[in-house]
């Protein structure tokens, strides 16, 4: 049930806190019940496969678009694009907040409402999607779109779950919502932004190796610069799967919209040879293998061919001029004889 709703707190919304292999439409709101240096009341993003896409806050009361081509979907459907309910998401927040806090027998202060909801469409054609509630950065309350009923993340939740489960009518309605709607509004956007989520981004990889105080050695694989996020990474010994021994990192987004992913194992310096780390992206034909390789020699000789060459070059210029200075000389003192 839990989606991260840590990501959100102060009204900081980022991007989703998983990875997809398909294709996925997802938003997220934030309510504070304090303003405090400028921080909005309200904040709404929604994302496509997790790139921003759009945004509104409480400060601007503007949805403003967040890539070039939502400016396409606003100006395709202008009329749904002005009627967008972000405004009464930020009035039923702020009353949520002050009903969450006689739930919970609080007082005034800083607190925080969230929502997360969105669709996926996943690689085999099957279909996801999901609506749950935060208060104060935990699970609150959460949708099960196969029963039509809520599951409660605590005692003072139950209140809201009598209240939900009894609307049956406004709980299919978000059930078509999730399966239908949002799916249909997430095939629009990957048309509108094909050239930028459809695209592919082969990840750059490299193998480190860094000396461990107690004689062993960190393997460390990195992959950059890839897109879509969706990446499978794995240390190998000998062909087998080390994923008890791997130490890796959630995959993060580059300034430039790919991501990048990062890896590592601890090995016997002796068994160094014996570890490959296997990458499979959709940018690949198949999964590839790379191994650490020793390239600071290699590296000095490369330099020292190339300095040596430069030197070479620049004393063969000088001698060239010599001789072409001796030989001009030459020739104007036989010319004047």
């Amino acid at each position: 049930m839990e989606r991260c709703f840590s990501v959100l707190l102060l009204g900081v919304v980022g991007p989703p806190c998983s990875g997809s292999s398909s294709h996925s439409l997802q938003y997220f709101y934030t309510g504070v019940s304090e303003a405090s240096q400028g921080l909005p009341r309200f904040v709404a993003v929604g994302y496509v496969d997790g790139q921003p896409m759009d945004h509104y806050d409480s400060n601007t009361r503007k949805k403003v678009p967040a890539v070039p081509w939502m400016r396409k979907v606003e100006r395709d459907y202008a009329e749904l694009w002005r009627n967008s309910k972000r405004r009464s998401s930020e009035l039923v927040f702020k009353q949520s907040l002050v009903n969450l806090q006689n739930y919970y027998n609080q007082s005034d202060g800083f607190h925080t409402f969230q929502l997360m909801y969105g669709c996926e469409l996943r690689g085999d054609g099957g279909k996801g999607g999901y609506i749950q509630f935060g208060y104060n950065g935990r699970d609150f309350i959460a949708l099960d779109k196969e029963t039509l009923t809520w599951t409660a993340a605590d005692t003072q939740a139950q209140r809201s779950k009598r209240k939900l489960d009894a609307d049956r009518a406004g709980n299919q309605y978000q059930k078509s919502y999730l399966e239908e709607t949002c799916i249909e509004w997430l095939r629009r956007y990957l048309d509108y932004g094909k050239e930028t989520l459809l695209r592919t981004e082969r990840p750059v990889v490299k193998v480190t190796s860094q000396a461990e105080h107690d004689g062993t050695e960190t393997l460390v694989c990195q992959a950059h610069g890839f897109y879509p996020k969706a990446i499978e990474t794995t240390w190998r010994r000998d062909g087998e799967v080390m994923d008890h021994a791997t130490f890796r990192r959630d995959v993060a987004p580059n300034s430039d919209g790919t991501y990048h992913a990062w890896l590592s194992i601890k090995v016997d310096p002796k068994d160094r040879d014996r570890y490959r780390c296997r990458v499979g992206h959709d940018s690949l034909l198949e999964p590839l293998d790379f191994a650490w390789e020793e390239t600071a020699s290699n590296l000095g000789l490369i330099i020292g061919c190339v300095v040596g060459a430069a030197v070479a070059l620049l004393v063969a210029g000088i001698v060239g001029i010599y001789f072409y200075k001796k030989h001009q000389d030459g020739y104007r003192a036989a010319s004047s004889e």
